[in-house]
């Protein structure tokens, strides 16, 4: 064997090693959509991957880690299918309505799963810590890239001057808030065609004359992986 040979050994177990938390974190996920962040254990996802307990928490050394790994997880995802894909859009109202219409894909499709955003601001709300500071964190940097597309969209002409953007993303933040509560919680049927016909309105009441025209906007691929920065 050559002195500068580097034993394989050693990289196959680390590789291992992630591809087993990741399978974890996953299954993590999953129970998290369906019962919440604060009903994860570390006995329950266990469970759910067939492995031991010891072998769970060796991966993340308590339920609180664990707890963070899924929210880290959740916004990664969120942001590969929501954001990135939404950058192939022209700057101005054709992103921003890009954003709403993969937001609405997803949060269509969590009507049935539960939304960790939600169910986390719910649980850890009045709860601080560090589980709460990284929901909050992930939140936050959602709400800055709406409000700096609608701060894109004023400056490409497309909104009014006087327009207010932070009222907007507010609206429009409201709107997903709405329909969860509508669809998931009291189950009233045409919740999505409101939520949509809401989106267009609060655009229309800020619109200018120049503005493109609203167009079907279709979910894109996933883009390459990429992490979404907060803005400060």
């Amino acid at each position: 064997m050559s002195v500068n040979a580097v034993p394989a050994k050693p990289a196959r177990a680390a590789q291992k090693g992630q591809q087993t938390k990741a399978v974890i974190v996953d299954a993590a996920l999953a129970l998290a959509a369906q019962i919440g962040l604060e009903g994860l254990s570390i006995g329950a996802v266990a469970e759910l991957t067939k492995m031991s307990k010891s072998g769970v928490f060796a991966h993340f050394g308590s339920r609180e880690e664990l707890q963070i790994s899924v929210v880290r997880e959740y916004h990664a995802r969120f942001e590969q299918e929501v954001f990135f894909p939404a950058l192939e859009a022209p700057r101005g109202l054709p992103r921003l309505r890009a954003m709403f219409a993969n937001w609405m894909k997803r949060t269509s499709a969590e009507i049935d799963s539960g939304c960790i955003y939600i169910s986390g601001a719910s649980e850890f709300d009045d709860r601080p810590g560090p589980v709460r500071d990284a929901l909050v964190e992930s939140v936050s940097i959602w709400q800055a890239a709406v409000l700096r597309a609608i701060v894109q969209a004023k400056s490409e002409g497309h909104l009014r001057a006087d327009a207010d953007e932070r009222q907007l993303a507010f609206e429009i933040h409201g709107l997903i808030l709405a329909l969860h509560y509508e669809a998931r919680f009291l189950q009233v049927p045409g919740s999505i065609g409101r939520a949509n016909v809401g989106f267009d309105n609060i655009l229309a009441r800020s619109a200018t004359p120049d503005a493109p025209p609203a167009e079907a906007a279709a979910a894109t691929k996933p883009a390459a992986s990429r992490r979404l920065k907060p803005v400060r």
